[in-house]
């Protein structure tokens, strides 16, 4: 029986609202349970998701790490807050990962991303980014240190993600998905703007092309695979009567994991979770978790245990 946990975010909620929430989906009998819900006052109102809900997801033994926009939370199976951790230079967080001891986190509003250690428990790295001509250059940087980069938001971080062989990242505007060596940073291959979740998938890359409401594999030889992110109909959607249609739409792509071999799960707005076979080539579930337009999928992992509580 396979589960999955998911983060939500919600955009253009107001003050006294949920803005978000964690939820584990049981595949098999298609069921939902809201974990979390995220209704603390202590947020930043402005703009679209920002502050608001929860983000990326990883595990560490029998510990839960769930990044909000500007700290990383640290909760038990019963999810439960045991530990948080702030940093200066950690903002509008979106993906992060763990690998080897060490967490990494995609600080968006710094265009860097910054490691923390889980045995010190303890922010020990930072690799600021930047565009320069079209060339993507990096600084690394002491997470700790008075001095660090400048706040800024040019090239939209929001996925990162590790193999032995480095750290891959991309964002909204990279322009591509990227490799840090430990050494170096250079681009692995060219993706779309407005793309989420990249990440190496067998030969080739995965992502969600937001931007074009499609999951995509593009494997480096052959021909690419796509499904469609799920719409419904209008009438069906609810708190549609926002001021700005920017700030929440429906197929909206983003949240995506691997389940099983070629089954990746896949999350859009309104809150939806969808399995795609990239094998048969078919759309095997579709859980919707609430039909409020402003309610996002964010984070999406398989739950590691064996039972979800």
């Amino acid at each position: 029986m396979t589960t999955l946990i998911a983060t939500s975010v919600v955009r253009g909620s107001r003050q006294g609202e949920s803005h978000g929430g964690v939820y584990l989906v049981d595949l098999e009998r298609e069921r939902v349970r809201q974990a979390v819900d995220w209704n603390t006052m202590d947020i930043d109102w402005q703009g679209r998701g920002w502050d608001r809900g929860l983000r990326g997801i990883a595990f560490d033994g029998d510990e839960i790490y769930i990044a909000a926009s500007d700290e990383l939370f640290v909760f038990n199976r019963d999810f439960e807050v045991v530990d948080k951790y702030a940093n200066p230079y950690l903002k509008h967080c979106h993906e992060i990962f763990c690998y080897r001891r060490r967490l990494y986190l995609t600080s968006t509003g710094f265009d860097s991303i910054l490691g923390f250690d889980l045995d010190k428990k303890a922010f020990v790295f930072g690799l600021s980014l930047s565009a320069d001509a079209g060339d993507l250059t990096m600084a690394p940087f002491l997470p700790g240190a008075d001095r660090g980069p400048p706040a800024r938001n040019t090239l939209h971080l929001n996925s990162v993600f590790c193999t032995m062989n480095g750290l891959f990242f991309s964002g909204l505007k990279t322009g591509g998905l990227y490799r840090y060596s430990g050494r170096q940073v250079a681009q692995v291959v060219t993706l779309p703007n407005g793309t989420h979740n990249a990440r190496p998938f067998r030969d080739g890359v995965l992502f969600n092309d937001t931007q074009g409401d499609v999951v995509r594999f593009v494997p480096q030889e052959g021909q690419e695979r796509i499904f469609r992110v799920p719409r419904y109909q209008e009438d069906k959607l609810t708190h549609t009567d926002l001021d700005d249609t920017r700030i929440a739409r429906q197929a909206f792509g983003r949240g995506l994991c691997v389940v099983d071999n070629g089954l990746v799960a896949a999350g859009s707005s309104p809150s939806t979770i969808t399995l795609h076979d990239f094998d048969s080539m078919k759309t095997t579930l579709t859980v919707n978790l609430t039909m409020d337009i402003r309610n996002a999928i964010h984070g999406l992992e398989v739950w590691p245990y064996v039972s979800a509580g």
